[in-house]
């Protein structure tokens, strides 16, 4: 009997396939080998990404370049595009192909909260990315997760938005209800 198994992708490979345009107007990454296709984006996670982009450039500039939707390199097999990635200057401008941490990674969440809470949050603390919020639309709540162990994160809380956040690192606060549609 024969085995089938499907074939794994590594960085370079992926990157070769974009070149040759076999992901023309598709949104994909590569996680561990396979490559998957985004959800394409509403209204309702549109102006999240939106909102959030503007408060976070606001608060880390100019220390820290605040990435939309662009691969990190955590490594052969995984360039996953987290709705934003918040990274030192540096790192971007030093870093081939893309940066291979971010101080802060956000997810936008609506009809992949699950994959977001479950596979993304597993590799965001595998690659030990200290902070990874998902802004949860489903709920109306921002989660919050820090300190990654092996592939999970110690530490979780759900604000909803009446509630107040500390930008990682930068002592600058905000309303949880300013990052949030509706």
């Amino acid at each position: 009997m024969t085995v089938l198994t499907p074939k794994l992708w590594n960085r370079d490979e992926y990157y070769r396939l974009a070149d040759l345009g076999f992901f023309e107007g598709q949104r994909v990454e590569l996680l561990y080998g396979e490559i998957v296709q985004i959800s394409p984006q509403n209204k309702p996670p549109a102006l999240a990404l939106s909102r959030l982009n503007t408060l976070l450039v606001l608060a880390y500039s100019p220390s820290h370049y605040v990435r939309v939707q662009l691969p990190l390199d955590l490594s052969n097999d995984c360039q996953p595009e987290p709705d934003v990635a918040v990274v030192p200057v540096r790192l971007v401008e030093e870093s081939e192909p893309h940066p291979p941490t971010a101080d802060l990674v956000v997810e936008v969440a609506d009809t992949s909260l699950l994959y977001d809470r479950t596979e993304k949050a597993a590799m965001y603390a595998s690659a030990g990315i200290p902070t990874y919020w998902i802004v949860n639309l489903q709920d109306g709540v921002l989660e919050v997760y820090s300190q990654p162990e092996s592939e999970r994160y110690a530490e979780s809380r759900i604000l909803d938005r009446t509630e107040t956040l500390e930008f990682p690192g930068t002592g600058k606060v905000v309303d949880v209800g300013a990052i949030l549609p509706g």
